[in-house]
Order: structure tokens, then C-alpha cells, then sequence
């Protein structure tokens, strides 16, 4: 049975990056979306995902990375330092809201957002409880993976063999707790039937078990 959620539109930071912010009753924590290339808010693969993670009493934000103007622009589409400082600025405003002061917060990414949420992790270590990236390319990250020490889980569909390579690669350099899941038949972007309930499922699992420190909402 799905929790009652309050949901709320966001503007956020100097640009008015526009957000959704999904409050469920008596949260373990919360997670902050980064979408990927060519995508925004409304990606209907993190929005699944973030209403399955809400049976998990997990709050989740998703928000645009970047304006209508710069999302046509592809030096900025692919400027992890860019995404890894408009995400930093969408967590510390979350950070500030006093429904957060009692939670941790996680990061999940998509393609070139997880490079931008490890990448995030690695600089700002106090602020990140956990980290999920779903057919990522933690490759873009460079060598800042060496310095994520937020327990990470890298989600890579079976199908997606060039992807499966760049994440045992980053498993190599993570010196955090770390784990690779690959679903199996599932392409680059999960859309196989039943592929992102299994994603939900092992992010779920993963947030609760590294979000939940005894407190709730």
C-alpha cells in the first residue's frame, strides 16, 4: 500500500532549476535524483523509480540539472563539474529545510548524473549517506571515484555489456562499500518489462539499509 505523499513544485538556486520535492509520512531519509543526458525532472525512468522508493519511506527530489537554454548545449549536457555543482546546490538546499534536519540524504544517478553524484560524493563526504547509480558512466567521474566514501551500489542492465566493462573498472578504484548488481535482460536504459522494478528494488533496499539511522520524519 503506497504511503500518503505531500508533493511540492521547487524552484532551486539563483536559476530557479524546477524540482519536484515527494514528502512521505515518517521518512527514513531522503534521495535526490540527477538525471541523465538529454533528460530532466520528467524522466519517466527515475520518476518510476522514485515512486517505488517511496514504499521504502524514502522522500525523494527530482529536479532539472540544468535550464531549457542550457540543455541544448552539449558541452554543459556533459560537464560533470557543472552537474556535480548545480546537484550540490540542490542538496544543500534540501539540507536546509526543516524536514531534512533529522535525515540522511542519498544520491541516485542516471548515465552522465552518476558521474555527477559520484563526483559529489567525493567532494562533499559529510553530506552524502549513500549512493545509487542505475546504467551509469562512472568513468566521467575520473579520479575523484578513489575519493567516494559513501556506501555505493552501481546498477547495470545485463544487456548493456560496454557499461558493465566502465563499471567493473570504477568498482576497482571505489575504496568505499561497494557492490555491482547487473539485471539481467535489461538494456541501457531498463526498458524491458519488470527491469526498473528491479532497480527500485535494489536501490530501495540499499538507501534503507544506509539512509535509516533509528530516526524518522
Amino acid at each position: 500500500m503506497q504511503p500518503s505523499i505531500e508533493c511540492e513544485h521547487v524552484r532551486i538556486g539563483p536559476r530557479g532549476l524546477r524540482g519536484e520535492l515527494a514528502l512521505v509520512p515518517h521518512a527514513l531519509g531522503g534521495v535526490v535524483f540527477a538525471h541523465g543526458s538529454g533528460s530532466s525532472r520528467l524522466s519517466p525512468r527515475n520518476r518510476l523509480v522514485a515512486d517505488l522508493l517511496h514504499a521504502h519511506r524514502l522522500d525523494t527530489l527530482l529536479f532539472d540539472l540544468l535550464t531549457e537554454d542550457e540543455a541544448g548545449d552539449r558541452l554543459k549536457v556533459f560537464d560533470v563539474g557543472l552537474l556535480a555543482s548545480r546537484l550540490g546546490g540542490a542538496l544543500d538546499w534540501l539540507l536546509e529545510r526543516a524536514e531534512f534536519r533529522r535525515l540522511r540524504v542519498g544520491l541516485f544517478g542516471a548515465s552522465t548524473g552518476a558521474a555527477a553524484v559520484l563526483r559529489l560524493a567525493a567532494e562533499h563526504p559529510g553530506q552524502v549517506g549513500a549512493v545509487v547509480s542505475r546504467g551509469g558512466r562512472p568513468d566521467l567521474a575520473g579520479g575523484y571515484l578513489v575519493g567516494v566514501q559513501a556506501p555505493t551500489l552501481l546498477i547495470v542492465g545485463g544487456l548493456d555489456t560496454d557499461v558493465i566493462e566502465l563499471n567493473r573498472r570504477a568498482m576497482r578504484l571505489l575504496r568505499c562499500n561497494k557492490r555491482l548488481e547487473i539485471v539481467p535482460g535489461a538494456g541501457h536504459l531498463f526498458e524491458q518489462p519488470g527491469t526498473l522494478d528491479a532497480v527500485a528494488q535494489l536501490a530501495g533496499g540499499w538507501f534503507a539499509a544506509h539512509l535509516s539511522t533509528g530516526r524518522s520524519r
